[in-house]
Formats: structure tokens, sequence, C-alpha cells
């Protein structure tokens, strides 16, 4: 349970900082980023899998790039799931879950040290 918090905890982190610092992404307030680490965690756990499954040709013809798309995507449709969570297009989506999973990597490596 300890674990699950503190990936909580990191994910808002992340995306709170690319927020900050990437234009075209928008976190009207607290509530707005909680329902949106909860739905990107869901979604990332259920429709993620599914679709690098469906993606399989494409993702291995890419070198496994086609999977950023599925992130951003991921991210995007999160966006449009919750209110007061906004980002302008896919582009930034796709640059905004690249951002994300650096952040929250980092994040995680250095609370490990």
């Amino acid at each position: 349970m300890k674990h699950l918090l503190l990936r909580f905890l990191f994910t808002s982190i992340a995306v709170l900082f690319v927020a900050k610092l990437l234009p075209g992404i928008e976190v009207t307030n607290g509530f707005a980023l909680f329902l949106t680490v909860i739905i990107l965690g869901l979604l990332n756990a259920v429709l993620r899998p599914t679709m690098i499954f469906i993606t399989l040709p494409v993702t291995i013809f890419s070198f496994g790039l086609f999977i950023f798309i599925i992130n951003g995507f991921i991210l995007y449709l999160t966006a449009w799931l919750v209110d007061g969570f906004e980002i302008s297009g896919l582009f930034v989506a796709i640059i905004a879950s690249i951002l994300i999973s650096i952040v929250s990597g980092l994040i995680n490596w250095l609370a490990k040290e």
C-alpha cells in the first residue's frame, strides 16, 4: 500500500511539473490533479496493454517508437475524461507523456537512493 501511495505521489508531482513546464497543458486545481493521476493509472493498467498488443506489428516495425504515440493517446484520453485537466493537442500529449515518464522515473530513482 505504501508503494502505491508513493507512486501516486510521484506521478502527481511529475504531472504538475510537466504542466508548469510545457505550454498547452493545464491543471486547474488539486482535485483535477487527483482525478488525472487516478484515471491515468487506470487507463495505463487496463487500456495500454491492449493497445500495445493490438498495434504490435506497427510497434515492431517502428522499433518501439509507436509506444510513445500510445502513451500520448492515453494521456490525451485522460484529459478528455477529466474536467480541469486540459491538453491542447495530441502532439503536446505525446511530448508530455515522454516528459512525465522521465520525471516520474527520475523521482522514483531518487527516492530509492
